[in-house]
């Protein structure tokens, strides 16, 4: 998300970053180019003039003008002002109720409610330690009700069966009544979708709210709609008192402007991003975050909530105390580390939350940095046990076999040989004396030149394959 908008302001911005002086002249330069890169990301125009107003206001002032870095003044004035746009902080789930606290799910069809409303699920469940059940009041589409089932044991919710003969105000209510008796904290309510905004169905889902009351109304929407996302939200909470906003498929929005148009437009905070398919893509919406990641700046606190997550904590002490007791580093380490880097969302989901990484994040996706992720796996998959633990063994005849089993090239299990040779050499340094500088040292030689790095690391021969 963001690609596009990002690598337009970074070069825009950069232009004033280092000027010992800032004049109305190259500020009005400058935001003209914003101005631009907002309008092409989609975002909607009077939330676009809004901000470009505010940021000349104050960045013409003294505030700029008089500081001894006037450039980075400036970027910190665009920084700001993108925060205060989005919502200035993240806002949680309010179940400040009476359990079970309800909560709502509304929006057009093919937006991913059903698939948000699983996600929330797990998220509650996991994160919250709530006791969850979600049902569907959706009765002109039966295969959300089976949808919805399939999910709920999936992310291990609880699920209360419904029918499309019944009426949507007597599933919910029969829900709650269920909820309450098994002592449920949170009940998810999936409501009915349409491809667009009609009568019939604010009609319905104005009475399907007033019936349940729920704390909570969370309007889904499609964030590749770009503004249009903005408006939808706006036209439903004018009948619907909407508490908040879940914006999915971000993965597939290079723009953004359904992430900077939604609270300007609504007045309604984004509270979920949904960044894909898999039932653990949701993350909570924090505006200080998402306009560093715009910004270029990375995301480095998102990235640190996500590993604690979704790293598997006693494979990771296990490994670490293996080497730290010096045992070495061998394949079935590596693939280790590869599944971990994985559910991390892989290398480019990574690099994307890395301060000054936005260009090469783009640069590892066009050059299948993933496809060489799964090619190494296969590899190492292919291989006997014994070759796993002692790589050395692996001969001219044995390459044939695994190349042959992988569906690879020979010159492929030479570079993974290669490149596994070189994290051995650096985990050694690790295991001993100041071994976390060295192995700094070691990592800051695997980045591409430009970025601290040389020949021979991750942007050239035995690097990460693909890169």
């Amino acid at each position: 998300m963001f690609e596009n908008l990002t690598e337009r302001l970074t070069h825009t911005l950069r232009s004033v970053t280092g000027q010992a002086k800032l004049t109305e002249d190259n500020i009005k330069s400058t935001l003209r180019e914003v101005r631009m890169a907002l309008l092409e990301a989609d975002v909607a125009l009077p939330v676009v003039k809004e901000f470009v107003n505010s940021v000349k206001e104050r960045a013409v002032g003294t505030e700029v003008t008089k500081s001894l870095t006037p450039g980075q003044v400036f970027v910190k004035i665009v920084n700001e002002e993108m925060v205060k746009v989005m919502g200035e902080a993240n806002e949680k789930l309010n179940l400040a109720a009476v359990p079970p606290a309800v909560v709502m799910m509304a929006g057009l069809q093919g937006a991913g409610k059903t698939t948000s409303v699983a996600k929330l699920g797990r998220h509650l469940r996991e994160r919250e330690k709530k006791k969850v059940l979600v049902v569907s009041a959706d009765v002109y589409r039966p295969a959300a009700i089976k949808q919805l089932e399939t999910l709920a044991a999936e992310v291990e919710v609880d699920f209360f069966p419904s029918s499309a003969d019944q009426d949507p105000v007597d599933i919910a209510n029969a829900a709650i009544a269920h909820a309450r008796i098994q002592h449920h904290d949170v009940v998810l309510v999936d409501t009915a979708g349409r491809l667009h905004v009609d009568e019939d169905m604010m009609g319905e889902i104005k009475r399907l709210h007033e019936a349940l009351n729920p704390i909570e109304t969370l309007f889904v929407v499609d964030a590749m709609t770009g503004q249009d996302a903005a408006n939808t939200a706006k036209a439903f909470n004018e009948v619907l008192p909407l508490t908040g906003v879940i914006l999915t498929k971000t993965d597939g929005d290079a723009r953004g402007g359904a992430a900077l148009s939604v609270r300007q437009i609504t007045g309604k905070p984004i509270k979920f991003l949904g960044v894909g398919e898999k039932v653990d893509a949701l993350e909570p919406f924090h505006p200080d975050r998402v306009a560093s990641r715009i910004l270029g700046m990375g995301d480095v606190l998102s990235l640190i909530e996500e590993a604690e997550q979704k790293i598997d904590k006693a494979k990771a002490e296990k490994f670490a105390q293996k080497i730290k007791k010096g045992k070495g580093f061998d394949l079935e380490d590596f693939r280790e580390q590869i599944t971990q880097m994985k559910n991390m969302g892989g290398m480019a989901g990574m690099l994307d939350k890395l301060p000054g990484m936005g260009q090469l994040t783009q640069a590892a996706s066009a050059a299948n940095a993933e496809k060489g992720m799964h090619q190494m796996e296969a590899i190492i998959n292919s291989m006997t046990a014994m070759e796993r633990r002692k790589p050395d063994i692996i001969s001219g005849s044995r390459k044939k076999r695994i190349a042959k089993g992988s569906g690879t090239q020979i010159q492929d299990i030479n570079r993974l040989l290669k490149q596994h040779k070189q994290m051995s050499k650096m985990m050694k340094k690790f295991s001993g004396k100041g071994g976390m500088t060295k192995m700094m040292r070691g990592m800051k030689g695997m980045l591409p030149p430009g970025m601290g790095g040389g020949p021979g690391g991750m942007g050239g021969p035995g690097g990460f394959p693909g890169m």
